[in-house]
This record gives structure tokens, sequence and C-alpha cells, in this order.
């Protein structure tokens, strides 16, 4: 992958005096970073709106329309129907059967969607024909940008699965489309909704960790098996992993961990990473060995990607955050799902708590019954309001069913969404800047800053009731 970010003499001497001139200096660090792609960052175009706090005028229906009803977008589809106050208007996918399959399930709750099918730009004719409020973006990454930024134009919310984007330049675009049209675009970052990730937000909220210092977070699951899928996810992944090298999929495990640290919330910001890949071995391993590759091609790919990924992230107060990626690995799941304050740790996989005064005794864990008494006392009010319907709706154990729940009562109440477009910015960012750093021999990068310095003040995200 190129990258738009150009070492310059300038840049190096910038960076440089940042060494001397402390957190002072973080600003100007990331505007020297704003290069190439980036020249025209630094400042808001006239009549853009700054999207940091932004609520929409409340809707009482909400037309909806999704495009990519595949393996994860039918099960959005099936949800979304299931949601007061949601008006299915559109269903969109490449693959007839699964346009037509989708909609079926849809209609069985009332509604009466149009289908799209067949035409790989039959989405842009959804839009202009079901003018919809919110549309649901369930398509490769290649696709998440150019998808967000014309259903914003066209006048609808967007909300796109992970990651955003996958280069700086179109996170910018992105921002730029959101700021102009006032609309919101929202990276589903379900794991946000997850019950422990809800918890442990809930208790950084109430100041059982004290000052916050450190945390971690991964994306560790076994997926080799993708590449004997057909034409799912691993069919086009598979290409990203064999050319790109770096952390390619941050934010299931850095979205938590960045919303407990208020990153880019008034309270503190990205400032610069670090990053490191393992050599390449797992992946043309397996598709050497495998009889079930439904892409034979998949033995012929010069596989560049490292198996493991070890990114670190510096913030503005100088915290910092473990960063992991692993989908090559035969061993168990794992986010991490770790947040370290001077009181103590809150922990996941297993969930696990040790914080002084808390806990009986900081040398041991809180486990099992000792962590589930605590979590009855911190449980986040939202997981107590829905908790138990999600648990029922599905969905990654609820968090899918709860996180498009919320977006669709943020937009009928008229409430700013619990993402905002520069967090989805600031997290999928790791990726391009983790490959710029690992093809520099783990040379530092800066961050940009998306909200170009609004992020002073935005509100951090308030515990939902």
């Amino acid at each position: 992958m190129t990258s738009t970010l150009k070492p310059t003499r300038r840049g190096f001497l910038q960076s440089l005096s940042g060494l001397t001139a402390g957190l002072a200096s973080l600003t100007s660090l990331q505007a020297s970073a704003q290069t190439g792609a980036q020249a025209n960052s630094d400042k808001r175009p006239a009549g853009a709106k700054y999207m940091g706090d932004f609520a929409a005028p409340k809707l009482n229906k909400v037309k909806v329309a999704i495009i990519g009803v595949g393996a994860r977008g039918s099960g959005h589809a099936a949800q979304l129907a299931t949601i007061e106050g949601v008006q299915f208007v559109g269903v969109c996918d490449v693959v007839e059967a699964r346009a037509k399959k989708s909609a079926a399930v849809v209609s069985k709750f009332g509604h009466t969607p149009k289908v799209y099918y067949g035409d790989e730009n039959g989405w842009r004719t959804m839009l202009a024909e079901t003018k919809p409020d919110a549309v649901f973006i369930n398509t490769p990454w290649s696709s998440h940008a150019p998808m967000a930024i014309a259903s914003m134009h066209a006048g609808a919310h967007a909300f796109v699965e992970v990651p955003i984007a996958t280069t700086l330049k179109e996170m910018w675009d992105i921002v730029d489309a959101s700021e102009a049209t006032g609309r919101h675009c929202m990276m589903m970052e379900n794991v946000n909704y997850g019950r422990e990730e809800l918890l442990y937000l809930n208790m950084v909220r109430q100041g059982v960790l004290g000052d916050l210092l450190h945390g971690e977070a991964s994306y560790i699951h076994a997926l080799r098996f993708q590449m004997e899928n057909g034409d799912s996810t691993g069919s086009w992944r598979t290409f990203e992993y064999a050319k790109r090298n770096g952390n390619l999929y941050p934010t299931h495990g850095l979205g938590p961990v960045a919303q407990y640290m208020n990153l880019a919330r008034g309270e503190d910001n990205f400032g610069r990473i670090t990053s490191f890949s393992s050599p390449a071995k797992g992946r043309a391993a397996y598709a050497q060995k495998s009889t079930k590759l439904t892409t034979p091609k998949f033995k012929e790919l010069d596989f560049k990607g490292g198996d493991l990924n070890t990114s670190i992230i510096k913030t503005a107060l100088g915290r910092t955050i473990m960063v992991q990626w692993d989908e090559t690995t035969p061993r168990p799941y794992s986010r991490h799902n770790t947040i370290w304050g001077v009181n103590g740790v809150l922990a996941g996989f297993p969930n696990r708590i040790s914080v002084e005064g808390i806990t009986s005794n900081y040398h041991k864990w809180a486990e099992g019954k000792e962590w589930e008494a605590i979590a009855a006392k911190y449980e986040h009010p939202l997981y107590l309001r829905m908790g138990e319907l999600a648990k029922k709706m599905g969905g990654h154990g609820g968090m899918d069913f709860l996180m498009l729940f919320r977006i669709i009562e943020c937009l009928r109440l008229g409430e700013p969404m619990d993402q905002n477009v520069y967090e989805g910015c600031f997290w999928s960012a790791v990726g391009p800047l983790s490959e710029k750093s690992v093809d520099e021999d783990g040379s530092s990068q800066v961050f940009p800053d998306f909200t170009r310095g609004d992020w002073k003040t935005t509100k951090p995200l308030k515990i939902i009731l």
C-alpha cells in the first residue's frame, strides 16, 4: 500500500523539536503530519459544521436502507426490522438471492422495502429512489468510504461497518462530507455495546480506577478458515491480508479503551503510534495445506502481512495503549479489553478485576462469583434496561442488537450518536499509520487531528440511562 504521508526535512525538524517541547507541541506535530492527501485538512471549509456533539433533528419514523446483506448485513437487516420506529425502504446486494432473502425477512415485520440487485451501482439507484434517512453499509472495506460519502450527500445518515475506511485520505473525505452535509457518519463498532465494555466504562466514569494510565486492546481471532468460505468475508479480506502489513483490524479492541480514556472527547487525544509485525508465515502455510480453498489463487499469493501485529499508541497526556491484531494463529479468541488506573486494573478474557478498596486482595484477581458481585453493583444502566432483550435478539451475545437499537433511539430522540465520525476515523487510522510504521521499521507516526483541534470542546460519552 502506498501511504499518503511523505517524510520531509521540515516534518523531521518539527518532530525533532517536539521531543523537547513536550505535550504542548502535539497540535503542531499533528499539523505537520497532514501532508499530501491531507493538505486541505488544516482549516474547516466555509459553511462546514463540527460534528463532535452533533444531534440531528428528531425523526418519528426512520426510513432505513441497507447496502450488503451477506453474513453481516443480513443479521443487521433482520434486527433493524424489529426495532420500533424503523421503516425499511430499501435492500440492496449485488447477489439477487441475498437481496430477496433479506427483503423477505424484513417483510415479515410489516415492511415493504424496494429490492435492488445485480448491478454494482444499484445502491446509488436505491438512494435516489427511496430517499432513506439512514443507510447501513455492510460491504467490503474498499467501498465503505464512497458509499458513506454518497449516502450523506443524498441526505442520509451513514452507518458503516468497521473499519470506517482504509486510507487517511478517505477518512478526511468522510469527515469533510459529514461536516458539509450535517449528517452523521458512525462506524458501527459493536463491541462498545458488550456487557463487559459497558460495565468497565461505567466503573471508569465513577472514578473506580482513579487516573487512567494504560490500556490493552486486541482482535485475536483464528480466521484462516475463511479462505475456504466461498464469496463470504474471507474471499476478499484474504487479498487485504496478503498485500498489506500492519494492524488492519484494530477497532474492536481499541474502540472501548479509547472511550474509557475519553480520547478525542475533551480530556485526551491520540498522539502517535509505533508498530511492528511478526514474520508472515501462517496464512501461506494454511493455504498450501488446505484442500478446501474456493479460490485456488490463494495458494499463489505472496502473503506480506505479518501473522501478528503489535502497536503502541501514546496519547496527548502520555498514556499508552497496546493494540494487537492476529487472525492467523490457532489460539483462543481475545480482545484483551484491559484498562489500568492508579487504583488497579479492569481486564477481560477472562473477566477479572483488581482494584484497591473494592476487591478483597489486590494480589489476587477477582473472578467468577466475586467478579459478578462487583458487576451487579456497577452494571451499566443501558445494559440493565436493554441487556436481557439484547441477549434474546442475539448478534455477538446481544451487542449487535444493542448497537442498532441505540442508533435508532438516538435518531428518534434527536441525541448525539454514541460514536461520532471523528472517533471512527481515529480508531480506523491505526490501519494505515501502522502500515507506514512497519514499513519504516517501527518509526513513530503522528495521528492527524480529524477534529481540527475541536476535540478539546467535545463532551465525554455520557453514561446512557
